[in-house]
Parts: C-alpha cells; sequence; structure tokens
C-alpha cells in the first residue's frame, strides 16, 4: 500500500508538471475573434488569421505564449506600427512647421514659405491654438475634420510681410512727395533713389551686401548727380568729381543725414533680417529632423509597445505610461539632443526683438528712410553756396560752361519738412504672439515623448497593474530613462548605440548654432555674413560617428535576451515578490523528463509479485 500510495503521488506529480509545461487547456480554446476584427479593420486579409490562440514559439518580437498572431501577422503590424509612429513624428514637425511659416509671413511674405500641413486620419493630431502643444490622439479609421488645422484661416487676419510693406511705404511716399519739394533734383536722379531702395531689399532678404559700403556709394553716386545740377553753368569733368568725393567725408554737403541713417538702419536692418532667417532655420531644422528614418531596435520596441498585446488575446489593455516613454525617449534620443541649442536659438530670437522698439528700432527706420534723404537734400541745398567756395577752394575753379544757363537762371526749389513715421501698433501684435508661440515652442524636443504618450493618445488608464508593461498585463518597474542620446545607456525597451549619433540630427545642431552666434552679434549692431548655409557639409564632425564626449564611453551593447522578467511584474505580486518570482507560475522541466517520471510512477504502483 505504501507503494501504491507513493506511485500515486508520482503520477499527481507528473500530471501537474504537464499541466505547468504545456499551459492550461482552457486556455488554448480562447478565441481570436476580437483580434481578427482589429485586423481586418486595418486592411488586412483575415484568410491567415487563426480562429483561435496558437502556440507562439514563431514569434519574433512579441513574447511566445499561445498567441493570436502568425508570422505574417506579426510582420504586417510591425510594419503598420513603424509606420504610424513615422506619420505621428511627421505630423508633429509639420505644425511646427506651420507655426514658423505663419510667423514668417508675417514678417517677410516675400520669403518662400512652406505648404501647410493637413493631418492625415488615423494617427496623431496636433491642434494649433494658443498653445502650440496641444495633442490629441485619433484612432486609426476614425476621420478627422480638416478644419481643424486650416493654419492660413488663423493667419488670415495678420498683415504678410511686415517689414518688406513698411519700406515699400517709404519708397511710395518718396515717390509721392519728392518731385513737388525737389523738382529736378529728384526726377533726375529717381533711378539712383530706386536703386537705394532695391539694395535695401535685397540685403534685407539675405543677400551678400556691406550695408555700409551701399549707403556709402549711394551718397557719393548722389553728390556728383546734384552738385552738376546745381552748377549748370560749370563744366565739371570727371577728375574734378573725383575731387569732389574724396573730400566729401571733410565737407559733409548733406549734413547729418548719412552719418544717422548709417548708424541707424545698419542696426535695424541686421537685427530685421536675422531675426527671419532665424525663423527660416528653425523651420529648415525641423523639416530635416523629421526626415531621420527610426532604427530596427526602435521598429521592434514599438511594434512590442502598440501591437503585441492583441497579438496575446488582449488587445483591450493599453501600454503604461512609463513604459512608453521609455520606448520612445530611445526611439527620439537623437532628437532630443536639439534641445540645448534649440532653446538657445529661440532664447535669442526673443531677445533681438527688443532692437525693434524706439527711435532706433525697426519700425522707425525701416519706415523712414525717405525721411533722412529728405533731411540729407535740404541740408545740401541749404549749404549749397558754402559747399561751392570750398569745392573751389579745394579743388580750383572750374571752367564755365558756354552753353549752360547762368546761375541766376536755375531756381532753387522747395524743401521737404519731413515726419517720421509714427508706430502702427502692428509690429507690437506680431512681436508679441510670435515671442508667446517661440516659448511655447522651446521644450519641444525633449517634450515630444512625453506628448505622444500622452493620456489622450495612447496610454493606459486602468490602474498600473492593468496596463500593458511589454509581456503582460501588470505593473510596470523600471525607471523612466533621462532625455537625450547618453541618458539610454540602460534603457530597458530600445537598445541604443550611445556611441553613434546620427549624424543628419548633428549636422543640424550645428546649423543651429551658426544662426544663434550670427543673431547675437545682430543684438550688438554688427553687420555679419548672412549666406544660407542650412546644405553646408561644414559642422558634420570628423566622420567618426562620435560627438562631445560620446566616445570616451565605449559600452558593449545589450543583447536582446538580457532584459529578465524582473523588468515586468505580474498582477498580484509586489515589488519584492516579483524580484524573487520568474515570470512564469512554475517552473517549466524539459520535455524529455515528463515521459521518464511518468515511467517511473508506472514501475512504481504495479503490484509486485512475489
Amino acid at each position: 500500500m505504501e507503494l501504491r500510495a507513493r506511485g500515486w503521488w508520482l503520477l499527481c506529480a507528473a500530471a501537474a508538471l504537464v499541466a505547468c509545461a504545456r499551459g492550461d487547456p482552457a486556455s488554448k480554446s480562447r478565441s481570436c475573434g476580437e483580434v481578427r476584427q482589429i485586423y481586418g479593420a486595418k486592411g488586412f486579409s483575415l484568410s491567415d488569421v487563426p480562429q483561435a490562440e496558437i502556440s507562439g514559439e514563431h514569434l519574433r518580437i512579441c513574447p511566445q505564449g499561445y498567441t493570436c498572431c502568425t508570422s505574417e501577422m506579426e510582420e504586417n503590424l510591425a510594419n503598420r506600427s513603424h509606420a504610424e509612429l513615422e506619420t505621428a513624428l511627421r505630423d508633429s514637425s509639420r505644425v511646427l512647421q506651420a507655426m514658423l511659416a505663419t510667423q514668417l509671413r508675417s514678417f517677410d511674405g516675400s520669403r518662400e514659405s512652406l505648404p501647410v500641413p493637413r493631418s492625415p486620419q488615423g494617427h496623431f493630431h496636433r491642434a494649433v491654438g494658443p498653445q502650440l502643444l496641444a495633442y490629441t490622439w485619433v484612432a486609426v479609421g476614425q476621420k478627422l475634420p480638416l478644419c481643424d488645422l486650416d493654419i492660413d484661416a488663423q493667419s488670415s487676419a495678420l498683415p504678410a510681410d511686415h517689414f518688406q510693406h513698411l519700406l515699400n511705404d517709404s519708397e511710395r511716399t518718396l515717390q509721392a512727395t519728392f518731385p513737388g519739394a525737389f523738382g529736378e533734383l529728384y526726377t533726375q536722379n529717381a533711378r539712383a533713389f530706386r536703386d537705394l531702395y532695391s539694395e535695401l531689399r535685397l540685403y534685407y532678404r539675405g543677400a551678400n551686401l556691406h550695408l555700409e559700403e551701399t549707403l556709402a556709394e549711394f551718397w557719393a553716386r548722389l553728390l556728383e548727380r546734384l552738385f552738376k545740377q546745381l552748377h549748370p553753368q560749370l563744366l565739371l569733368p570727371d577728375d574734378y568729381l573725383d575731387c569732389l568725393g574724396k573730400q566729401a567725408e571733410a565737407l559733409r554737403p548733406f549734413g547729418e543725414a548719412p552719418r544717422e541713417l548709417r548708424l541707424r538702419a545698419t542696426r535695424a536692418f541686421v537685427a530685421a533680417r536675422s531675426f527671419v532667417q532665424g525663423l527660416g532655420v528653425a523651420s529648415d531644422v525641423v523639416r530635416k529632423v523629421a526626415q531621420v528614418p527610426l532604427g530596427p531596435e526602435c521598429s521592434r520596441a514599438v511594434m512590442k509597445l502598440v501591437y503585441c498585446a492583441h497579438c496575446l488575446g488582449v488587445p483591450g489593455a493599453r501600454p503604461c505610461p512609463d513604459y512608453c516613454r521609455n520606448v520612445l525617449k530611445g526611439c527620439l534620443a537623437n532628437q532630443a539632443d536639439l534641445d540645448a541649442e534649440w532653446r538657445n536659438l529661440l532664447d535669442s530670437m526673443v531677445l533681438i526683438t527688443d532692437k525693434f522698439w524706439g527711435t532706433s528700432g525697426v519700425e522707425s527706420v525701416i519706415g523712414s528712410v525717405h525721411t533722412w534723404l529728405a533731411e540729407a537734400i535740404n541740408a545740401l541745398q541749404d549749404n549749397r553756396d558754402t559747399l561751392t567756395a570750398k569745392v573751389i577752394q579745394g579743388c580750383g575753379n572750374p571752367k564755365v560752361n558756354p552753353q549752360g544757363p547762368g546761375p541766376e537762371e536755375k531756381r532753387r526749389r522747395g524743401k521737404l519738412a519731413p515726419r517720421e513715421r509714427p508706430p502702427s501698433g502692428t509690429l507690437e501684435k506680431l512681436v508679441s504672439e510670435a515671442k508667446a508661440q517661440l516659448r511655447d515652442v522651446q521644450d519641444f524636443w525633449i517634450s515630444l515623448p512625453g506628448t505622444l504618450c500622452s493620456e489622450k493618445m495612447a496610454l493606459s488608464t486602468a490602474s498600473d497593474d492593468r496596463c500593458w508593461n511589454g509581456m503582460a498585463r501588470g505593473r510596470y518597474l523600471p525607471e523612466v530613462m533621462g532625455d537625450g542620446l547618453a541618458n539610454q545607456i540602460n534603457n530597458p525597451e530600445v537598445e541604443v548605440d550611445i556611441t553613434k549619433p546620427d549624424m543628419t540630427i548633428r549636422q543640424q545642431i550645428m546649423q543651429l548654432k551658426i544662426m544663434t552666434n550670427r543673431l547675437r552679434s545682430a543684438y550688438n549692431g554688427n553687420d555679419v555674413d548672412f549666406q544660407d548655409a542650412s546644405d553646408d557639409g561644414s559642422g558634420s564632425g570628423s566622420g567618426d560617428g562620435c560627438l562631445d564626449d560620446l566616445c570616451s564611453r565605449k559600452v558593449s551593447r545589450k543583447s536582446s535576451s538580457s532584459r529578465t522578467p524582473l523588468t515586468h511584474a505580474l498582477p498580484g505580486l509586489s515589488e519584492q515578490e516579483g524580484q524573487k518570482t520568474s515570470a512564469a507560475s512554475c517552473p517549466q522541466p524539459p520535455t524529455f523528463l515528463l515521459p521518464l517520471l511518468l515511467f517511473l510512477a508506472l514501475t512504481v504502483a504495479r503490484p509486485r509479485w512475489r
């Protein structure tokens, strides 16, 4: 009896081991109907989708338990999750680009602006409003009203190209008032004034012109022309005009107007064009970074985050918040490294707007160029006799023109009393809105993972022990990683090689630095070379794939199997218990031991013949 009882105990133990190793038979019969419905709604064929769960040894990304996914389904869903994340990132970037383009059009409509994006259906949607970081999640298959992202409608009330408008108004005022005030002194030299305004526009748009030299050449040409017109009775050959030009600085024929215009215009135009070019560089950086592809390790992690719960038969389980953040912090590690220089650029743009105000501010100067031109001609007429005497003293007596009219026949024309253009308040409104929006997007790159993982998108609203942690429903125990590439060295979800930064993003970091330095120089009133270097290959690093101190941290790549079940607690277990328990509820013995145990149990339990 004792031997027979011992045999029955062995039989029970073997049966328990078999049940533990192969799973509960009831679980094998679970239906895949819900998964089939979701899979078909995404446009995939249902021909290969199992009706009930099957063994999951074939899975390459998801946990290999009983599953509703075949290999083909897993591959299809992996591709879909990859495409959805890339679309979400592009949508987020397009909204930021649209904001920058709207600001660029407001200040400078002459520059080529980006097309206003429309948010596609079925992915992340970021609404533009007073706070630019208001994201919402639109489920796949759900329609998004396109009017929600109508940037043009929101910006239609703003006047386009404000700086160009100021300069154009000044030229129109000059063309309307100078003929009546100065007569032939203006009409015979109208082209010189048109050329000046054309060069100011080119300079503002970023042409490689030196503003001080441009103004100096204008005044020199104008002096020659006006001096000849004021003295038609004299013969003034080129060598005499050359002598006049050499004495112009000492004679100051136009009074203080040229100096005042040079000082104020240089500061105003440098500040204005550096600000609008900063908007353009920022938009270009966003566009190029949006084209950086996601890596294969990121694609695997995103599949596990989004769709592996479907494969394991729990499609209703949504990702744990910290789990989602770790996945996207790993995927967007290089993008987060833009943060420091991005902030520096936006801070510099906000700072330079201080140069837009006051008597030497952008609005007063650009809109009042004609006033200094009028003052200059007035001064020349007032000082005509004194100027003539000093020129004759320095250059000698010119010959009399026998065919020219006498000095008494050339009547002196009237004077124009210029009035400075009062501030309209439009620029103040534009700058106020621009500063608020630039501040709103300062943390764009480091907030992107958390924003995409917000509760409005894909996170679980259930308690911590019911969310999807990548292995099952349960708590997610690992800590959330920091921002940037270097902080992903121990990311439990995405294998990141911190010694190989993305070179496209490193080049864009360099472009941000270059533009920030230009803005800082412009703030000090320095004329700098504003040639577009957005496509310059400089700043790409040494080409060895290392930057700063990253190469000093030689870290061996982690094996994908190094992640233990301890990082994902099972439902109902405390953190301490989870550290002592494996991911399985009981040990799984090798399958070849099961027949041996059964044979031994039967041998012991059978009757013994004497």
